[in-house]
């Protein structure tokens, strides 16, 4: 399984909260976000990890230079508009098989994420595996609409009747995704929510996988948080 870390976001809230370290590096019950992602995916597994970081992150970038990791780490350098450009600037580090792509200040339960990766793994004839919760806690939920088999049929802003899970932020694909990004990205679409609707007006077969629980570290008040989640 090759893996894919979208680090690049400027974590301009945590800043203005008076969080002084670069948000890879800010800690979970003293373990960096970042380090903590890298961790959980060689335990799964890694065949390859993937990152990219924005041109400013100096820190983040000597943190990562220093880790003798026993899987290869690509890391690339460069600020971009959305997380979309930032998937699509590492897509060629992704190609030839099944990937999984998370933000870096995504917290989920370890067991829960080794259960869903196990779940993609065994998953024949699917394009995706997404991860959904029904714990909303986020600013702009993306809400996931499925039918009772867990099927895919859309991604909404806005809550509709009968909604009950939202977008985890982890994003289990093969490779025609990335068919799909690059042709999005032609078409001029932009944010990772609107790309993933495109995923599912090409025909992509996608299905949620529920996680009981996934929080963003978008805030200060979310480290705590996060840190009584996943201890």
């Amino acid at each position: 399984m090759k893996y894919a870390v979208i680090a690049a976001g400027e974590g301009s809230r945590l800043v203005g909260e008076g969080v002084k370290d670069p948000k890879p590096l800010v800690k979970i019950n003293g373990e960096a976000m970042i380090d903590r992602l890298i961790r959980i995916f060689i335990e799964n597994k890694a065949e390859s990890i993937n990152i990219i970081i924005n041109s400013e992150m100096q820190e983040v970038r000597r943190h990562l230079d220093s880790l003798q990791l026993p899987v290869p780490l690509h890391v690339e350098v460069k600020s971009t508009p959305s997380s979309m450009h930032s998937f699509f600037e590492l897509r060629e580090w992704l190609r030839g098989g099944r990937f999984c792509l998370t933000t870096v200040d995504t917290m989920f339960r370890e067991d829960e994420f080794s259960s869903y990766i196990s779940r993609f793994e065994e998953s024949a004839g699917i394009g995706g595996l997404m991860a959904v919760t029904d714990f909303i806690d986020d600013e702009k939920p993306l809400y996931v609409e499925t039918d009772k088999d867990l099927n895919i049929k859309g991604f909404r802003d806005n809550v509709y009747d009968n909604a009950r899970y939202i977008s985890g932020g982890v994003y289990g694909l093969t490779e025609p995704a990335i068919d799909i990004l690059e042709r999005a990205m032609r078409d001029n679409v932009s944010r990772m929510r609107n790309y993933q609707r495109r995923l599912v007006s090409e025909g992509m077969q996608l299905k949620a996988y529920p996680f009981t629980k996934i929080i963003d570290v978008d805030h200060a008040g979310d480290i705590e948080k996060a840190a009584r989640f996943v201890k």
